[in-house]
């Protein structure tokens, strides 16, 4: 069986402890707002489809990773039953608020990564206009 192919590194995540600040370092970098909740945001480089997601505190889901985006949902399912028969330790998929879906698991150094896949158009926004 060929393995679903990565299409490319499409964000990091970091834990930050203050949401506010945070966001407008990230803006004052050029970066542009499109999702924004209480627990987490979602900033990405303006004409790209790479982003930057900032954890609250209180956001529990996932702790800070990077991800590779896939174009397809059916990708993704088809690489977690790839590493789950290659004997690999794999979180379920789960469907996300901001249409997306994906799984988390860990590399055999310990580093966390998520398997995403990305909307056509890329991660919407939230955010009015």
């Amino acid at each position: 069986m060929v393995p679903a192919a990565v299409h490319h590194l499409g964000h990091v995540a970091l834990r930050v402890q203050d949401m506010e600040r945070a966001k407008a370092f990230y803006v004052s970098l050029g970066l542009q707002l499109c999702w924004d909740a209480p627990d987490w945001a979602y900033l990405q480089w303006p004409g790209a489809d790479t982003g930057l997601a900032l954890l609250s505190p209180s956001y529990k889901a996932a702790g800070p990773h990077f991800a590779f985006h896939f174009r397809d949902r059916s990708e993704v399912d088809a690489v977690h039953a790839q590493l789950v028969a290659a004997g690999r330790s794999c979180g379920p998929v789960h469907d996300h608020r901001d249409g997306t879906a994906s799984f988390y698991l860990q590399d055999p150094e310990g580093n966390w990564l998520e398997m995403l896949y990305e909307p056509p158009g890329g991660i919407p926004s939230n955010l009015p206009g």
